[in-house]
């Protein structure tokens, strides 16, 4: 007997047909004799009409009352999929993140979790109860709601994994697995069957969408088993040894580690740069400062410095931030000092990952021929120990995608 935490995203519960088909892969897992947890999302479109109906009342929202708007669309699934079991006879019950309780940080809108209480879902689950639980959302200090960013359902679910010492944290989805690149870009992009938690963190940081950087961190720091496969059409035989979908876990249990693991893109970057800083001690926390207190998350920052003694800084950030880094930045223009501020949204960032690139040299080189061989600018780069990460007109995202895909040999089995 397993303990497993079954994890169905907005496609796998977008109408009554396919919650049905949840509650009966859901029941299947329970014959096998297996104690388990459910997490749900939102139905397919609801939080995006739900966040649609804040933006259009309000651009710059009370995100407080956001948080009680939005947090509504996985209150109607995880009810919903609760009937559908109670409908095939398995014994199950809701749960909402207050409670649990799962208890969140006060920042309303991306809120982190502080703590989980898990022993009252084990006892249920050891009596034979279904906990269905509504993922994305928690309960902040001021004892209200509180959501957990786009994607946080995942959290939410390895969270629970984490609390209630559940063997594995099975994330259902409408891919089969984890891809060395987007298989619509791709057609031979290839399902791999086990990638470490360091590659699944870089690659979902830097654009790729099957789990929510945050879930991946968490399972990482708590060594939660995480798989990935598609909650559509019936599951295959798993081959002796593999589950049917990716497998994230530690390095130590892949044997044949591939240099490169797989190409993310993300056309959810915008460009700031913000122009004639004075070059000066501190410049850099009065620009970065108010941003992080504003709760606007930036990436790939770029400082050059000018002969007049000034300064440029040019940093990426999300589109749905620009508004607000906007907004910040004007408001700290005193302080800064800067000349003029420029904006691009019209960008895209293309990363190459892999835990083998520690150990291999001209991985970036190879990445910069590939691009320059295509006539592609790079505007902004970025790395880490298992990462490059490029800035490029969003106009070639696909053409770099498939050129650095053919260049890694990623298409060859």
């Amino acid at each position: 007997m397993a303990r497993i935490v079954m994890k169905f995203g907005g496609t796998s519960v977008a109408d009554l047909d396919r919650i049905r088909s949840v509650a009966a892969r859901v029941a299947r897992q329970v014959g096998l004799g297996d104690e388990v947890a459910v997490v749900v999302s939102a139905m397919s479109g609801v939080t995006n009409e739900l966040i649609g109906f804040c933006q259009a009342l309000s651009p710059l929202h009370d995100a407080r009352e956001y948080d009680t708007v939005v947090a509504t669309g996985e209150q109607v699934t995880s009810g919903l999929v609760a009937l559908a079991l109670q409908a095939i006879g398995v014994e199950a019950r809701s749960w909402q993140g207050w409670q649990i309780p799962l208890l969140t940080d006060d920042a309303h809108g991306r809120a982190r979790i502080r703590s989980i209480e898990g022993d009252t879902l084990v006892a249920r689950m050891q009596a034979g109860q279904v906990p269905v639980v509504a993922g994305f959302q928690g309960l902040g200090p001021d004892h209200r709601v509180t959501t957990l960013g786009r994607g946080g359902s995942d959290t939410s679910a390895v969270a629970l994994a984490a609390a209630i010492r559940a063997d594995r944290c099975d994330i259902y989805t409408d891919v089969d697995g984890i891809y060395t690149t987007d298989p619509r870009i791709v057609p031979r992009a290839r399902k791999l069957d086990r990638i470490a938690y360091e590659e699944m963190l870089e690659l979902a940081s830097v654009g790729a969408k099957v789990l929510q950087t945050r879930s991946v961190e968490l399972a990482m720091k708590e060594r939660v088993r995480v798989q990935v496969l598609s909650s559509f059409g019936d599951p295959a035989p798993p081959e002796e040894g593999r589950l049917p979908g990716t497998l994230v876990v530690d390095e130590d249990e892949i044997v044949e580690q591939e240099i490169v693991a797989g190409i993310a893109y993300s056309r959810d970057e915008a460009k700031i740069t913000v122009r004639r800083v004075p070059d000066r001690p501190g410049v850099a926390a009065a620009v970065f400062g108010p941003l992080a207190e504003a709760h606007v998350n930036v990436d790939m920052i770029v400082q050059s410095t000018g002969a007049d003694g000034s300064t440029d800084m040019t940093f990426t950030t999300s589109k749905s931030d620009l508004a607000r880094a906007i907004q910040v930045l004007d408001a700290a223009r005193g302080v800064i000092q800067y000349g003029e501020m420029l904006t691009d949204a019209d960008v895209a960032k293309i990363s190459v990952v892999g835990v083998g690139m520690r150990s291999h040299a001209g991985v970036a080189s190879t990445m910069f021929r590939t691009l320059s061989d295509r006539s592609i600018n790079i505007q902004v780069i970025s790395t880490s120990e298992i990462k490059v990460s490029v800035l490029i007109a969003a106009e070639y995202t696909e053409l770099a995608v498939r050129a650095l895909h053919s260049a890694y040999r990623l298409d060859v089995a």
